[in-house]
Parts: structure tokens; sequence; C-alpha cells
């Protein structure tokens, strides 16, 4: 190989900032975090630290958030990050050329014949396992992107969620909980194929309530993130 016309160099650091907020100054992606590039991990870490941080950061420039919401981003973000870098260490593990490192090779080579091997392993490399302590037991995982049908025609949630606001999403006619939600945040209301009969999410796309958790703790959820 000669004459390249790039060049690129990279190190195996597992580096990770001790806080991400301090005072005014608050860290985000490269700046928070640091480890070898298997799998682009970095890029997808970086992305949810600014789509967590975002809208937080918003409502605190903007005179409405609640107590201590800016500290939720550390809280939330900086164990992704730490379990990004378990995982990488790991995988440095499994491509160490030694010899010696074959039979561990060969064992996980085995393991991923399994299908919730497999599962555990995509979800944890992909971040889509990610769930936030949010107040509200069974709460806090990623929302899938939800076909909804609406008198006005078919949404995806993404397309909801693209003004960058929360949203209340009704898929049983519950008017009960929009009557508490009211004027809040946004009202969606349609049909899906949900296990839910509603949901309160988030600007960056995180469930912050769900209907099994009972109609009394919906203020609350509300109250917490100041939707």
């Amino acid at each position: 190989m000669s004459e390249p016309r790039s060049l690129t160099r990279y190190g195996d650091a597992a580096l990770q900032a001790e806080t991400y907020r301090r005072g005014r100054v608050l860290l985000a992606g490269d700046a928070a975090h640091v480890h070898f590039p298997w799998g682009g991990q970095g890029l997808n870490t970086g992305l949810e630290d600014a789509f967590n941080l975002g809208w937080k950061l918003a409502a605190q420039v903007k005179g409405r958030a609640p107590a201590g919401l800016l500290d939720t981003y550390h809280a939330e973000r900086h164990p992704v990050a730490a379990k990004v870098l378990w995982n990488v260490r790991a995988q440095n593990a499994l491509a160490d050329p030694d010899p010696r490192m074959d039979p561990l090779r060969e064992l996980f080579a085995e393991l991923m014949r399994f299908d919730q091997v497999n599962a555990y392993l995509s979800g944890l490399i992909s971040g889509v396992d990610t769930v936030y302590d949010v107040g509200v037991p069974g709460a806090g995982w990623m929302a899938p992107d939800l076909a909804v049908g609406t008198e006005a025609g078919p949404v995806t949630l993404v397309e909801l969620l693209a003004k960058g606001r929360s949203l209340f999403l009704d898929l049983a006619g519950r008017d009960d909980l929009v009557a508490i939600v009211g004027s809040r945040v946004e009202v969606v209301r349609g049909k899906a194929d949900s296990p839910y009969e509603a949901l309160l999410i988030r600007p960056d796309g995180y469930v912050a309530w769900t209907s099994a958790a009972g109609a009394a703790s919906l203020s609350g959820a509300l109250d917490r993130w100041n939707l």
C-alpha cells in the first residue's frame, strides 16, 4: 500500500468524564466519553447525549425547567456511556490476536447461535435497550416508531415528534386522561398496535408515563418534567 489519500489513526483509550455538568458547563459526545470506535457506538451515544440534553437546556433557558432538570442529564446519560466503555473493552479482548484468546472467541461464537444472546447484544450495542429512571414503574424506555391511525390519516410517531416537543398519545379514547393533560402538551388521538392505552412521551422520544401506571400518576409525570 502506497500513496494513501487519507490516513486516520486512533487508539484504544477508554475515558469518561466524572461529571457531565459543572455549573454552566455541560459535556456531551466525545467531550464526555472516548473509547475504541467499535460499531460506531460513540456516534450513537453522542447523538443520544444531545437529544437528552437539548430539550432540558431549552427549558432551562426559557425559565420553565423544574428544579434539578439539568442534573437529570448526567444521571441518565453517564451510566449509558459507562456501559458502552464496558462492552467496548470486551470487544477489544475478543479482537486480541493472541492465540490464547481463541477459546474465548470460539465460546462467544457458540453463544451467538442463541436468539436471546443476539437480542441482548443488538440492544446493547445499538443503545435501544436503554431505560431511564423516570419515576414511573414500567416507563423510561425508548418509544418505538408506532404507525398511528388518526382522523387526519396515518402518521408515524417519529413524524409526530419531529417538532421536538412532548406528546401525549391517546390510543383508546381515554377522555379522562386527556382531561388531566389539558393543554400542557400536544395530544394526538388514534389507533396503533400497542399494548398501552396511552403514552406520555418526552421530546427525546423516551416514555415518561404509560397507562399501565394508572391515571393517578399522570399529573406527577407531567410535573416531574414540566411537560
